[in-house]
């Protein structure tokens, strides 16, 4: 089935509504779940279609990096025969395929948000590629990753080197002869060269500062064992980052063939060529921050106290698991090579992989800090009537993850329950009065 089977709701001819959900992923699906629930009138605004994301910007390899039991949005749990398998992209697809029949959304599909504003009246102006639309309450759903970031300097590489964002990489086969850089190691930038390298492609990897963890330790999945800790419900007020962990880097693993680790040492063991984080492309030259060990190594160190406090949870509770064990490097860098000559590398293309930036110029609201992030109560702004949802960490680890939108969804549409019970309440005590 595909998503565009949505059947496309009549606008009402006032084109006002309780809440109007910008954004038809799966934190907007969620939350027009729990409002059809509750009987609240909404509609729901997508740019492209739903599932777009799942279908067009995602490679083919690409598998989740969490196990299936944690796919558990509104009315929608995992239901296969492999909780504890990694879905591939076809099989998140239909996973998302099966919520988008069930829930039957109001959805406005090919519908861009221009702008956002709230009036005098309280009332919220939506104006929008199908027209205008009024709404008591709005909910941000478009999540945090809006634009590829690609650095300046790739303006000045040849133009016959093919260049990507993740985002728009497929497969090693769509590539062109010749060897490829890969900028950046976290989830995407790991897992592609991951995907590179073991279809015999040259892979050159400029490692950043991502941390990474293992797949499996001491007879579990870790995800296992962090569940079991309570991890995934820490609010992040209570990190010890606290928001600073909206900042970070993703560790880097894999659910691939059945899941294991990503060991970029192993990689290079094996012929990829690391280097440090990349700087700049001068006289034809790649020059690199002399800081590759560093990286690996802090990532190891990371790796390893994840799995020392999993020991601890282990003896704390008498569990009766295998022998731990310590990551020993595989393979170090004898020296830092700072600079690679472009021309004799052989790089034919490049695969930027170091994120994205949130944009949200055509929300005029008054809600945003200084880097541009909404600041907010798990998702309640400080502005009545504005909401957020899909946002890594909005509230905790899973908020922009298929094991955390179910309630933070719920959360919201909590609050605006809350919301228009005193709306109801004020009018008729005012009603009352008069």
């Amino acid at each position: 089935m595909s998503s565009t089977a949505i059947p496309q709701q009549r606008i009402s001819e006032s084109g006002h509504y309780s809440v109007l959900v910008i954004g038809g992923g799966q934190a907007g699906l969620s939350i027009s779940s729990y409002l059809k629930q509750a009987g609240i009138d909404h509609l729901v605004f997508e740019k492209n279609t739903v599932t777009h994301t799942w279908r067009n910007q995602r490679w083919d390899a690409f598998c989740l990096v969490t196990p299936n039991w944690q796919c558990a949005l509104p009315g929608n749990p995992y239901e296969g025969d492999d909780p504890h398998g990694f879905m591939k992209k076809d099989e998140i697809i239909a996973y998302l395929d099966r919520f988008v029949a069930k829930l039957d959304a109001p959805v406005l599909e090919h519908t861009a948000v221009q702008r956002v504003t709230r009036g005098i009246d309280g009332r919220y102006a939506v104006n929008s590629s199908a027209g205008p639309f009024t709404a008591d309450h709005v909910v941000v759903a478009s999540g945090g990753y809006h634009t590829p970031i690609v650095p300046r300097m790739a303006e000045r590489l040849p133009a016959g080197i093919v260049q990507l964002q993740s985002s728009e990489y497929r497969n090693p086969q769509a590539l062109p002869d010749g060897a490829v850089l890969v900028v950046g190691s976290g989830q995407s930038g790991a897992q592609i060269a991951e995907d590179l390298h073991l279809a015999g492609k040259k892979v050159v990897l400029a490692v950043g500062e991502a941390p990474r963890c293992a797949r499996f330790y001491r007879g579990r999945d870790v995800v296992d064992w962090l569940a079991d800790m309570r991890y995934y419900d820490m609010p992040v007020e209570q990190h010890p980052l606290r928001e600073g962990v909206r900042d970070n880097t993703n560790h880097y693993v894999t659910g691939r063939d059945g899941g294991r680790d990503i060991d970029l040492r192993k990689f290079a063991a094996e012929g990829m060529e690391l280097y440090g984080r990349l700087e700049d492309l001068r006289d034809g030259q790649l020059r690199f921050t002399p800081n590759l060990g560093a990286n690996l190594d802090e990532a190891d160190d990371t790796y390893n106290r994840i799995n020392a406090s999993i020991d601890g949870y282990i003896e704390r509770n008498g569990i009766d698991a295998p022998a731990g064990t310590r990551y020993e490097p595989v393979w170090r860098p004898h020296s830092e090579r700072t600079t690679l000559d472009l021309a004799a590398s052989g790089i034919t293309s490049v695969i930027w992989c170091i994120g994205f930036t949130p944009d949200f110029a055509w929300l005029d609201a008054p809600v945003f800090n200084g880097r541009g992030y909404p600041a907010h109560s798990r998702g309640i702004t400080a502005l009545p009537g504005l909401y957020f949802v899909g946002l890594p960490w909005l509230h905790t680890w899973g908020s922009g993850r298929f094991s955390g939108i179910a309630r933070d969804a719920q959360y919201i549409v909590d609050a605006i329950c809350a919301a228009r019970a005193v709306a109801v309440g004020s009018a008729s005590a005012a009603a009352l009065a008069a």
